[in-house]
């Protein structure tokens, strides 16, 4: 096995040519609805979403396998992947030296390995998580995880695929397999005053962002704490959204034994009693919540007048981030990387980042022409500068429906590396 290849391919999350057009979509996704976790929250819990079509579970489980959900995520109900196409495992790998590869090129490589080293498992997620908020999320994802780098990435689906994966991940609820009924009034007699107060008291906020809860304890930095610590904090979900997410029922179970629900998960059970967990549950799905500050992406910054040169570009934007998904088949476990080839349920485009040639090589488009990643799009921005920026969009929540934001499902591109990558066009591309 080779290390450098391998390494090229660990962090790519989909693929899909720079300013994937929504052509590689199996439906238009329709704009976003607010959540209730946007707005202040009153005495109930709000429903998260409208409800949606129910799904077919047959059809997700076909989508699940098609959309390679398996390499990132465990408990898709599919085999593993294999452990050299599996990014997440060969991240932990390289933490934890288990990766074969010399000792220099080990060193290098965890002094930068940010991305990917958890990943929420998708087990039992029909116990924890309400379906029509997972079909939301995937036609919309939102950052639900502040201390993880990566994010859910826009996949190429409409409605009907999501409302289909939704009813297959949700397809096995506990309660429905043991012939048990949920409780109708799960918080009743329950005190979201006396909530607040065991949720200081039992450490909440050591893992947890609650973010628009005023006074509540800060998340601990995570440098220096132990492994499965670290795990915790980066997989614990802002408590913004539990509302949207799980009914009070299961977030009452949940709160009481999380392994009960979700053998293996890195969140702890904290002692307490039955009467605490529903007094928890009530303070996280009742607290007022601040409106969240409207997002904005950074400022696009002017062409710069010096000289920047291919090299320039590789060293700080394509080798850094692009050449994950988009290389040659040498850097890239021999087929060039989910971008150049198809994965993730997007289409081959044949997009090599690695050389100059490759990138004047350009991509395929759906009717598999050769097309420019330099072409001009309506607003006057290279397909490939366009890409950047429209990442930049996504995680502002201004997902562009006609281009896809590239690094998918990773942090965009800064402001100062997207002006050298647009300088080095406008310069006519100097090697």
């Amino acid at each position: 096995m080779r290390a450098r290849p391998l390494l090229a391919l660990l962090a790519a999350l989909a693929s899909g040519a720079a300013g994937c057009t929504s052509e590689d979509a199996r439906g238009s996704a329709p704009p976003a609805a607010p959540r209730a976790s946007d707005q202040g929250a009153g005495a109930a819990a709000p429903a998260a979403v409208a409800a949606a079509p129910a799904g077919d579970p047959a059809r997700g489980e076909r989508l699940v396998a098609e959309l390679q959900c398996n390499r990132c995520h465990d408990g898709t109900g599919q085999a593993p992947a294999a452990r050299d196409a599996h990014c997440v495992q060969c991240h932990q790998d390289i933490a934890a030296g288990r990766f074969q590869a010399p000792a220099a090129a080990m060193k290098r490589w965890n002094e930068n390995l940010v991305q990917l080293r958890d990943v929420p498992s998708l087990a039992a997620a029909g116990d924890r998580l309400r379906r029509d908020w997972i079909r939301a999320f995937l036609l919309s994802p939102h950052d639900v995880r502040p201390r993880l780098h990566a994010t859910m990435p826009r996949l190429a689906i409409g409605p009907e695929q999501a409302s289909d994966i939704a009813a297959y991940l949700t397809r096995d609820r506990r309660d429905r397999r043991e012939g048990r009924e949920r409780p109708s009034a799960p918080l009743e007699g329950a005190s979201a005053a006396r909530g607040r107060e065991l949720y200081e008291a039992k450490g909440c906020g050591t893992c947890h962002a609650f973010s628009g809860a005023a006074g509540v304890t800060a998340v601990a930095p995570v440098k220096g704490m132990e492994k499965e610590t670290r795990a915790a904090i980066a997989l614990a979900p802002d408590l913004r959204h539990a509302r949207d997410r799980m009914e009070p029922a299961d977030l009452v179970a949940w709160v009481l034994d999380p392994a009960a629900i979700k053998p293996g998960t890195p969140m702890p059970q904290v002692p307490m009693s039955p009467a605490e967990a529903r007094d928890i549950a009530a303070f996280v799905v009742t607290a007022e919540l601040s409106p969240r500050a409207p997002a904005s992406a950074p400022e696009r910054l002017p062409l710069l007048s010096r000289r920047v040169t291919y090299a320039e570009v590789d060293r700080r934007v394509f080798r850094v981030t692009c050449r994950h998904c988009h290389s040659e088949p040498d850097y890239a476990l021999g087929d060039g990387g989910p971008g150049n080839t198809g994965g993730f349920g997007f289409k081959p485009r044949g997009l090599n980042l690695a050389t100059y040639e490759g990138i004047a090589a350009g991509y395929v488009d759906d009717q598999g022409e050769r097309r420019s990643v330099f072409s001009r799009g309506p607003d006057g921005a290279p397909r490939l500068v366009a890409a950047l920026l429209a990442r930049q969009a996504e995680e502002a929540g201004r997902a562009a429906p006609a281009v896809r934001g590239m690094p998918l499902g990773l942090p965009a591109v800064g402001p100062e590396e997207i002006q050298l990558v647009e300088s080095w066009i406008a310069q006519g591309r100097p090697q």
